[in-house]
């Protein structure tokens, strides 16, 4: 079996040649002259023929020495760019981040977020792909993406998936000019009259609210339905409406034409954030988790967020 090259002994090799002589490469690499002398013998022993010939009292490389100089340095820089990503990757400043998410959260708080993120990681990449949760979801159970961050519906408990829950508070959004904006609170019964733009019927959030208006004693008068929480916003912001939404969402539009209120009985816009278990999380990919996490404290219900997997 051939002898196997070594990094430090293509250094030696290159050290040598760079400096002329054993002694000025073994101060150059930090290390003895024998042991520079024997990293050169293994060199030479391992491919065969001399690397280095005396000129005018110093060791130049021979032809075939010559011919290999090049690759040598491509090699050598090669393990350099490994060693420096590496380095990075284990300090959270390189990598490749893939993220699935609600269309909603790509146009409100994620944008900013990121850009925060990779301030003290400029050697990170995003993949950020909004849609739909249905096919989060079976992004996330194929291993297709590291992180997901959807609501709740059909997560919790998957057997392939990680799913911390973090509950946002929810609030009433409406017009700024609304006669609303004189209430401290707004309650079902204050909403009586109201346009109400709400989310999807089959939803576990509207479930919740028309149960908050029957406990009330109002009857719910749905107007518009809309997926997204930044499309009841717009609504809102025309003046065509109220609505009871996240106020996470609700933040991103303050001082745009739209006011909030906080809304009772309390109610909870349930989120995850998922990954998918059978597949290794990157550093990267944690760290995205926790301090996104933390990024929606502001706007979190008492409860602690809790993780469910199987």
């Amino acid at each position: 079996m051939q002898p196997q090259l070594s990094p430090r002994q293509l250094e030696a090799l290159l050290a040598v040649v760079e400096h002329g002589t054993m002694t000025r490469a073994s101060q150059a690499l930090e290390i003895s002259q024998p042991a520079v002398s024997r990293l050169i013998a293994d060199l030479t022993e391992a491919l065969g023929f001399a690397l280095l010939e005396r000129s005018n009292g110093k060791l130049v490389p021979t032809q075939e020495a010559r011919f290999l100089m090049p690759d040598i340095r491509r090699s050598l820089d090669l393990l350099g760019r490994i060693s420096d990503t590496g380095r990075n990757i284990t300090q959270r400043k390189a990598g490749e981040l893939r993220i699935a998410c609600l269309p909603g959260f790509a146009v409100s708080h994620l944008p900013g977020f990121i850009a925060n993120f990779l301030i003290k990681r400029p050697g990170v990449t995003i993949t950020l792909e909004p849609d739909r949760p249905e096919r989060i979801l079976e992004w996330m159970v194929g291993a297709q993406f590291d992180v997901g961050i959807t609501d709740t519906d059909g997560f919790e408990g998957h057997p392939a998936l990680e799913s911390t829950r973090i509950d946002i508070r929810t609030v009433c959004i409406f017009p700024e000019c609304s006669p609303l904006a004189r209430l401290s609170v707004i309650r079902p019964r204050d909403l009586n009259g109201y346009k109400l733009i709400h989310a999807r019927r089959e939803s576990n959030f509207f479930r919740q609210l028309r149960s908050a208006f029957t406990q009330d004693g109002q009857p719910i008068e749905t107007f518009i339905e809309a997926r997204q929480f930044t499309t009841a916003c717009e609504f809102v912001r025309h003046g065509i409406g109220v609505a009871v939404i996240s106020e996470l969402d609700a933040a991103q539009y303050a001082g745009r034409g739209v006011a909030f209120r906080p809304f009772e009985p309390a109610l909870s816009h349930r989120l995850s954030l998922v990954r998918p278990i059978h597949k290794a999380p990157s550093l990267i990919a944690m760290e995205f988790i926790e301090e996104f996490s933390a990024s929606l404290n502001t706007f979190t219900n008492p409860q602690p967020a809790h993780v469910q997997s199987k």
